[in-house]
């Protein structure tokens, strides 16, 4: 189990740079210090200098000493704003008329000057930084609501979701030693179409964070028509709209499959003969966040594996969610997996 240690070797390697908007936090200074000392990343830090000195004065470092960049949001920056305003302006004049919330320049300078989420987003939009970590204390919403506002999602992708790469502590019955399983945190009930876009997200992350090579299976209670019901149709539809997209993607897919005919290769040979998955799957993608949400949970509580994530994907650039009971460690290994999706998206 050193999927983590790979990750972070690897990113290391990328001399890339991170922004990290919540310099009020002592774990984020901590965490920015610890890439800098081991040379991970080169970290930006938001943040007052009243922020900044609180921050600094609990972690006990100094992020000036080691030359990191500390910038305060509050102060503006022209170039952002302008940006922004046409970022979310686009996104505003897709909506109904009585929907939309235009802003003008001094709206957009508002928002930028007191989310700092926002600012950071534009930082990555804009090239500054490579990617952007967040949600120590920001909720997943905040981090979403910014995503998706200076973002967006990547070219061909409608959804933002996310996915957890599974750290095993044994090898599966094919060899593998790390899964994906997507999505288990942001999309409640996905359409078919949404299942598509998730399963092609969860395979690019599979591939950017650990090398491999993706093998994805839409995970039902039936195989190959064995059941019926509405969420069994949702993943047939899903997998036929995705078959195309896989094929152009040169990724190999299969569904609708239990568990069991997607992991096992014996029982896969048995249920599923003719199909392209046969117990070998190592991308795993669930029909709704309730069956996705408890199926990591097993796998981490019962089975013992380390979840890793959840890490955002589908979006534009790089940017990941924290949980707000993070540690330092957890912060620097979410920039490490974040540097890594960045280096497809630059």
């Amino acid at each position: 189990m050193n999927a983590i240690k790979t990750i972070i070797e690897n990113a290391s390697k990328l001399h890339g740079t991170i922004v990290l908007p919540e310099g009020m936090d002592a774990r984020v200074v901590t965490a920015a210090c610890a890439c800098a000392d081991r040379k991970i990343c080169t970290p930006i830090v938001l943040g007052t200098p009243e922020e900044i000195s609180l921050a600094e004065a609990s972690a006990g470092l100094s992020l000036i000493a080691r030359g990191i960049r500390v910038i305060d949001y509050t102060k503006g920056d022209s170039e952002l704003e302008k940006a922004f305003l046409d970022s979310w302006n686009e996104k505003e004049l897709k909506k109904p008329v009585e929907k939309q919330k235009l802003l003008d320049l001094e709206g957009a300078a508002q928002m930028l000057r007191t989310k700092r989420i926002y600012f950071g987003g534009m930082m990555v939009k804009l090239g500054r930084a490579d990617g952007l970590v967040a949600g120590s204390i920001a909720s997943t919403g905040d981090m979403l609501r910014a995503a998706f506002h200076t973002l967006g999602t990547e070219p061909g992708v409608h959804t933002a979701s996310s996915c957890f790469i599974m750290d095993l502590a044994e090898p599966t019955p094919s060899g593998d030693t790390v899964l994906a399983f997507g999505d288990c945190a942001v999309i409640p009930d996905p359409t078919s179409e949404q299942l598509v876009d998730i399963a092609l997200a969860t395979a690019k992350t599979y591939r950017d964070l650990t090398g491999g090579v993706p093998r994805v299976a839409f995970l039902s209670y039936s195989t190959k028509g064995s059941a019926a019901g509405p969420i069994v149709e949702k993943v047939q539809k899903a997998v036929e709209l995705a078959r195309p997209r896989f094929a152009e993607a040169r990724i190999d897919m299969d569904g609708e499959l239990q568990f069991d005919a997607a992991f096992v290769p014996s029982v896969g040979q048995l249920k599923n003969p003719s199909g392209s998955i046969h117990g070998d799957a190592n991308v795993f993608i669930f029909p709704d966040l309730q069956s996705g949400n408890i199926g990591y949970k097993i796998a981490q509580r019962i089975g013992h594996a380390e979840a890793i994530g959840p890490n955002l994907q589908g979006l534009a650039k790089a940017m990941n969610d924290l949980s707000r009971g993070c540690s330092a460690e957890d912060i620097v290994g979410t920039v490490a997996v974040t540097l890594l999706q960045s280096r497809s998206k630059r």
